[in-house]
């Protein structure tokens, strides 16, 4: 039987627990019901945030789920796919902000939130850039390369050039691996090799290669490969 919101106690409905206790009270499946304000026959939208969730194994994979795949269930059309969509927009965008307004390399972990909110969901891999400037403040962040499951074509020349054009002095570059893998591959090593060397050639320091997933993120630098 579907859990109907209007028969819960006042304090356990989603709206009225995050305004007498904050947002942070909420569980995903709540947050969510706020989201979609309506369930479909036989399911609040309690229920439905809850089946949303285990259905895309977490809050992360549903922020990040094709349209397709968000459509293709009942009761979630076009108009609230599009509002799971901004709420993942709103959230990319306050982190871009806060890299503008700090030092790249004084924030780590919102380097690897930004990339694994970015990236970390992606059905194929994406090789991207973030291009800093000479006080290592974000500029621009570019997708650069979409590839297959398995593998991403990435040319050095291609990256040089964009960081020419933005008048980059410094780059982080990343990469997602769909299988949820962070190790990198020997062609990874390869390419941060390439990557590096090409960008040293215009005075453009490569300051760390990124590999993403839905959970972590493995840091080139940080493990002394760079």
């Amino acid at each position: 039987m579907a859990t109907r919101i209007a028969d819960l106690p006042p304090d356990a409905r989603p709206r009225e627990k995050l305004l007498a206790r904050g947002p942070q009270a909420l569980a995903d499946a709540e947050l969510i019901a706020l989201l979609l304000r309506t369930g479909v026959r036989g399911a609040s939208a309690l229920d439905l945030g809850a089946a949303l969730i285990d259905r895309f194994g977490g809050l992360h994979g549903l922020l990040h789920a094709e349209a397709g795949a968000l459509r293709a269930i009942k009761g979630l059309g076009a108009a609230k796919y599009a509002e799971l969509a901004a709420v993942l927009e709103l959230a990319r965008r306050a982190l871009t902000e806060q890299m503008r307004e700090r030092a790249m390399l004084d924030s780590p972990q919102a380097v690897g939130d930004y990339l694994r909110l970015w990236l970390g969901g992606r059905e194929i891999e994406v090789f991207a850039a973030l291009f800093l400037d000479t006080r290592h403040q974000l500029i621009s962040a570019v997708e650069l390369s979409h590839g297959t499951l398995a593998q991403t074509s990435v040319y050095p020349r291609e990256v040089v050039k964009q960081a020419l054009a933005l008048n980059a002095s410094a780059i982080v570059v990343a990469h997602n691996h769909p299988s949820g893998v962070t190790e990198p591959s020997a062609a990874d090593r390869v390419l941060t090799e390439r990557l590096k060397s090409a960008l040293g050639l215009v005075d453009v320091r490569m300051l760390d290669h990124f590999v993403v997933t839905r959970e972590r993120v493995f840091s080139f630098a940080q493990a002394g490969l760079l």
